[in-house]
């Protein structure tokens, strides 16, 4: 064992992997594969094969072992959603793209007008695979086409950084929260040098098992081979749908993450404390309309993105793509941004309980630091008693069923 792989073990140990896949990038004696509870985790498949600095590498970038806010300077922070240069509602002016995104196709508007443009010689990113559309790959995007075959969610593992196009020259990358923060600590996305970064609010990555699950109770079995899956778009939020044969099968939003994918989100994204990809420069999101109570709703629509500037290079970028007539734009606030993302301010909120009582539990989380956690979630003690002892009860239910 290298120091290197003793650490990956220490992450696996915890359960506090999320399978971005910079370790299979510093050590080429590792694979990222799926594990029998359908999340994808390093595995080691040959002899060590490490970068230079690889474990120090690991040790300052790995969202399993520690995580830091950003905080440009001359940005707002807000205590919840994070720091930004600017926040908007924003849409694709092309309608073909509008409709295939998951909201309103601005990150599939960016990559096709970044890479036309020259502002990025490619885009690394994940889409379906073509030859097994259940799963999830790392794509690379160099054209209009290739922008809208990738357009739309995946609720599915797939470890993006293990893209050998993210470290290349004139790369921006889109990725999940927790990868580009791998990316940024990493060194590879200092503001102003390395990748543009690009990101999405995420609320986390469901097991492979529940795409299989979804797709066999709407009729698709394990046996039968799928020809088309998306998760959303085609509509706002858009169905999940899928293709075998002469079958079509669909479902809700409501039914297909509400119900069975999002229960399945692996441990360490429900001890997250960046869903919200404050180490972008760039980040969308869904900007759900809400009720009366308070709570999103889902009827469908066209869409529209919430968008966030969260470095100067970001804001730069967006107001490019607005001049240019890329994506239409109207003011939002954050505060108004946090109305419509009750998932991701919850957990923020009373992240810290959740992690004293996976800490008590036996599970020691990663470090986070910079985001104001015990401020947020000290301000109401009785809700963070609780959850601290509802995680601590599902945790030690957790251990107890691997022992």
């Amino acid at each position: 064992m290298t120091e290197l792989r003793d650490r990956v073990q220490d992450v696996l140990a915890r359960d506090a992997c999320s399978g971005c896949g910079l370790c299979a990038r510093l050590d080429g004696g590792l694979q990222m594969r799926l594990n029998a509870e359908g999340y994808i985790r390093p595995t080691e498949t040959g002899a060590p094969a490490e970068v230079p600095d690889a474990a120090a590498v690991f040790t300052r970038s790995c969202p399993g072992v520690r995580i830091t806010a950003q905080d440009p300077a001359g940005s707002h922070r807000h205590p919840l959603l994070g720091s930004s240069f600017g926040t908007w509602e924003a849409w694709a002016t092309d309608p073909e793209v509008r409709l295939a995104g998951s909201s309103g196709g601005v990150l599939t508007a960016l990559h096709a007008w970044l890479v036309a443009s020259g502002r990025a010689a490619r885009i690394a990113g994940a889409a379906g695979d073509p030859r097994a559309p259940r799963r999830s790959i790392p794509v690379t995007i160099t054209t209009r086409e290739q922008a809208l075959a990738a357009a739309g969610s995946r609720y599915a593992p797939v470890a993006a950084l293990t893209n050998t196009d993210v470290f290349a020259e004139g790369t921006a990358v889109t990725a999940k929260p927790c990868e580009i923060s791998a990316l940024r600590a990493a060194g590879t996305g200092r503001e102003g040098e390395g990748p543009l970064l690009l990101s999405f609010f995420c609320a986390g990555t469901p097991s492979q098992r529940a795409t299989d699950a979804l797709l066999e109770g709407l009729g698709i079995g394990p046996e039968r081979e799928v020809d088309a899956l998306r998760y959303r778009g085609h509509g706002w939020p858009g169905r999940f749908a899928a293709r075998a044969g002469d079958t079509d099968v669909s479902a809700d939003y409501e039914e297909s993450w509400g119900s069975t994918l999002g229960p399945t989100t692996q441990w360490r994204c429900k001890v997250c404390p960046d869903g919200v990809g404050e180490s972008a420069d760039i980040v969308a999101a869904d900007s759900w309309a809400t009720d009366e109570r308070g709570y999103p709703q889902f009827a469908e629509g066209a869409g529209v993105s919430a968008l966030i500037a969260r470095t100067r290079r970001g804001l730069e970028v967006i107001e490019a793509a607005i001049a240019e007539g890329v994506i239409a734009v109207r003011p939002l606030s954050m505060d108004g941004l946090a109305n419509a993302q009750p998932l991701q301010t919850a957990r923020r909120r009373y992240l810290l309980a959740r992690l004293w009582g996976s800490s008590l539990a036996g599970r020691t989380p990663p470090r986070y630091q910079g985001f104001g956690l015990a401020r947020l979630g000290l301000a109401h003690p009785r809700r963070f008693a609780q959850v601290l002892r509802g995680t601590l009860r599902r945790v030690r239910a957790a251990r107890g069923r691997r022992q």
